[in-house]
Parts: C-alpha cells; structure tokens; sequence
C-alpha cells in the first residue's frame, strides 16, 4: 500500500503529514479491505510520520492482535529484495502469516515487480493498495489492485 495523500510542502519530506483527504482515503480502503480480506497479522510501515498516521488508520479496521513494526527499508529509496528477504524470513517461520506493507513511490512499484513478475510496475496514486498472494516457494500472484478513486466510481454503479 501507498500511503494516503500528505501534505505538498515540508522542510523535511520525513516529516510530512497526511491531509484531511488522505486521512479520509485511507480510512475508506481500512474499510474495504477489512470487509473483503482476511485480518492480517503484521503492518510494517515506514517510518515516514504520513505512513505512519497511514498505518494507524489501517490499523483502526484490524484485530488488536496485528503487530505494527517499523521498517527502515520500506523509504522512498528502499530495496524491494530486502524487504522481499524479509517477508520470505518471516514466512519461513509463520507460512500462513499475512502482511501489509505501507510504503511510498517508487518502493511500492519495485514491490509489486519482486512479490509478483519481472516487468509489473504499476504506478500507485495515495491510498492505492495491490493485494497479492505470495509464497517465497512459488512466487507470487496479483489478487486485485484498488484505490479510492476506483472504490468511489464502483459506488457510483
């Protein structure tokens, strides 16, 4: 997942905050994915303060049980094959676990192309989320993809 839309301007991009949209988009894809997918377990989340506040809100439709850890790797500039390592780690111990990983542009498309297929590297808009089903034995398989804008025009029908 992307992290909701923050704020244009900060002195320090580590800084920057969700605005009251982003707030508002976040909260409608908690709701989504709470009422179509199972809970997850883990949120590893960058410690950039608007993923952060992204987690959070995402954490607001979860289980108390979902553990929130904070991951260096998952910047802006961060490797998709070491976070891809340490998924595989944590699945090679809880095969079942499941995992939202809350991130920024460009990660998040690179972790699109390591979980899934060479070449996939879709452009995500704040909030958008691509729901994969990934085992490090196999590789894995892009589920849906989803964002605010695509859930208000499916209210719309």
């Amino acid at each position: 997942m992307r992290h909701g839309e923050a704020q244009a301007l900060a002195a320090d991009d580590r800084v920057r905050t969700l605005t009251s949209q982003g707030c508002s988009d976040v909260q409608q894809m908690a709701q989504w994915l709470a009422n179509t997918y199972a809970a997850f377990d883990y949120v590893w989340v960058s410690p950039y303060v608007r993923t952060r506040e992204t987690a959070e809100l995402m954490l607001s439709s979860q289980p108390r049980s979902t553990q929130q850890h904070v991951m260096s790797e998952l910047v802006p500039e961060g490797s998709a094959i070491q976070v891809q390592q340490q998924v595989d780690s944590l699945l090679a111990e809880q095969p079942h676990a499941r995992v939202l990983l809350i991130s920024h542009m460009p990660l998040v498309s690179f972790l699109v192309e390591a979980f899934t297929q060479p070449g996939q590297m879709p452009i995500f808009s704040p909030a958008a989320l691509y729901c994969i089903d990934y085992e490090p034995s196999r590789g894995g398989k892009l589920l849906e993809r989803n964002s605010p804008l695509e859930l208000s025009v499916l209210a719309l029908k």
